[in-house]
């Protein structure tokens, strides 16, 4: 399986949680994501951030990276 490196294209929404106060970024790529934060725009660049983040993540799995490598070099950079 090949992991989409092509972020532009994923769909991202951001919402009004009355439970939380605060607005929520979302990606329908990504259901288990989320993120909150005081203003719409943050909460989408937030989210945007996130599906990044973890992209990358699974990008460096997809390569055979070790966790404890991928957490070495995030925490060195």
């Amino acid at each position: 399986m090949s992991i989409t490196t092509d972020l532009d294209h994923c769909t991202y929404s951001v919402a009004w949680s009355a439970e939380d106060g605060e607005h929520v970024g979302l990606s329908a790529e990504f259901p288990s994501l989320s993120w909150l934060a005081p203003t719409s725009e943050a909460a989408l660049a937030g989210i945007r951030q996130l599906v990044t983040d973890v992209v990358r993540d699974m990008q460096a799995a997809e390569q055979g990276v070790s966790l404890n490598r991928l957490a070495s070099s995030k925490l060195s950079s």
